[in-house]
């Protein structure tokens, strides 16, 4: 049996997700609520079948004019009418005149009218792809359901003596909906594809879902995508991404010597650490200090900051000593501060993609994961980790990611629960309270592959950075914030239970 050969489509991330495109030769179709992205996918299409591999392509619009079109697709620096130029594009128009007369249907209704004009323009460019944009525009006309069903057969049809592989667009009445508005689109295309743009509380979702291919294989359930001005639609294949990243037993500096002897000499150079604890317990002091043990090691070095501007975090450094402006000069250091709110998380972690292929940093480190989870929802915010982790840990750098804590004293953060799983080490610092004194603690909670320090430490912090000192001896319940003193007494008698039979 012939396996069914797919056609590259080149939009960014549906090729993985449909493990190679589109089956070549065969009808899909695009259905979406109004605002899901099927057009941008359909002159995507047949946009980058033209940049990518040469294949002219035409496009059969039923709703918007092909002006309409051409201004909108400029808006990402598409020039549909340079490729009309170089015969490369062609528009069927189909689109209402809305200053020609009603039309008056005296008799059976059908496409042959319609059809002799997609088939002269295949033929005319030598046309490889069609898009149709959208049927609905026309059907509209026709009754009852069996005509239409007639009809839309019969546009598929006649494209496959043609070899185009097409994709034609449906509206949808709502996400939860039935896949068409006729409900029988899907039953005559070889293949469905949904777009979904999900409103989840005040914010809103999109994802991209191959719901069939008619004989061929694809990944399962929804995938986020983002529409970007730059790029068009970028699918994010997330269960598509493999676990096959390489692992180095090489340490890096964490910028502070005692914290380094506390992770066993260091952090390893593809790890993941997730710095948490509550507001002015010091993250951003050991983000901006990790930052500068990778300057002073040599290596290139990438912060982005989403909760601080750049002004603030250049004076923060230089209160403890360390110059980010004067590494920024030597090009051992970029950073990036913006508000979560200006995009999506998607746009974010397209963005964070780029300016990492740019930079080619050594380390790179996020501050703060806390502030970009408030603009999602908890499905996105995971998607999003997941993406960004696994991209980082490819490129063989080491990440260090921020979170706050819920709590003053101890307790848990969504943040470390929705993420923890995905990071190879876990830092903890906590407020420790002392007869009325506050204080700070640090413990080395996790680290994958190595042994560490499993002490609960006091530090401090001056002009001159971090100062990690003794064990907290007399206190337990700083983790969760339930604090109870011990006496040296009780300490040793604990500590007897405890103690290795040969020590005696």
């Amino acid at each position: 049996m012939t396996a069914i050969t797919k056609l590259p489509t080149e939009i960014p991330g549906f090729d993985l997700i449909s493990l190679g495109g589109l089956p070549q030769g065969r009808s899909t179709l695009l259905s979406g609520t109004s605002g899901s992205a099927k057009t941008v996918f359909a002159c995507q299409f047949l946009l980058e079948g033209i940049r990518q591999s040469g294949q002219p392509g035409v496009f059969v619009t039923f709703e918007e004019t092909p002006d309409a079109i051409r201004a909108n697709m400029a808006g990402f620096g598409w020039d549909i009418a340079r490729y009309e130029a170089d015969g490369m594009w062609a528009f069927v128009d189909v689109s209402p005149r809305f200053d020609s007369p009603p039309t008056i249907v005296a008799g059976p209704f059908d496409l042959t009218a319609l059809l002799v004009r997609i088939e002269n323009a295949i033929r005319h460019i030598g046309a490889k792809r069609v898009a149709i944009d959208s049927l609905g525009g026309i059907f509209t006309q026709l009754e009852p359901d069996g005509v239409v069903r007639q009809e839309l057969f019969r546009v598929v049809s006649s494209l496959k003596p043609f070899g185009v592989t097409s994709v034609v667009t449906a509206e949808r009445a709502d996400d939860a909906g039935t896949i068409s508005r006729y409900g029988i689109e899907e039953f005559v295309t070889d293949n469905v594809v949904i777009l979904r743009n999900t409103r989840e509380g005040e914010k809103r979702r999109r994802t991209i879902e191959i719901l069939k291919f008619r004989g061929a294989h694809h990944q399962k359930g929804e995938f986020p995508f983002t529409v970007s001005p730059e790029q068009g639609i970028v699918v994010i294949p997330l269960s598509a991404m493999e676990l096959k990243q390489k692992s180095s037993h090489l340490r890096v500096p964490s910028g502070i010597e005692e914290l380094d002897r506390m992770c066993g000499g260091g952090f390893y150079r593809d790890s993941i650490i997730l710095l948490s604890g509550a507001t002015g317990t010091g993250k951003t002091l050991v983000t901006t200090q990790f930052i500068a043990g990778g300057v002073a090691s040599g290596q290139r070095s990438l912060l982005f900051a989403f909760e601080e501007s750049r002004d603030q975090l250049f004076r923060n450094a230089s209160g403890w000593g360390i110059d980010f402006e004067k590494m920024e000069a030597e090009g051992l250091l970029r950073v990036v501060c913006e508000y979560p709110e200006v995009c999506s998380l998607e746009d974010h972690l397209i963005q964070i993609k780029k300016i990492l292929d740019e930079f080619g940093p050594q380390r790179v480190a996020i501050d703060s994961l806390s502030a970009l989870e408030r603009v999602s929802t908890v499905k996105s915010f995971r998607e999003f980790a997941i993406g960004l982790t696994s991209y980082i840990k490819d490129r063989n750098v080491a990440g260090l990611f921020t979170a706050t804590s819920s709590s003053l004293l101890g307790g848990s953060s969504i943040t470390e629960t929705h993420i923890s799983t995905l990071t190879d080490s876990i830092i903890l610092l906590r407020y420790v309270e002392m007869y009325g004194e506050m204080r700070r603690g640090i413990t080395v909670l996790k680290m994958r592959g190595s042994s560490h320090d499993k002490d609960i430490r006091e530090f401090t912090i001056d002009s001159n950075g971090m100062h990690i000192g003794k064990t907290f001896r007399t206190i337990t319940g700083i983790l969760s914030g339930q604090f109870t003193y011990r006496g040296p007494e009780e300490i040793d008698r604990i500590g007897e239970l405890f103690r290795d039979p040969e020590e005696h």
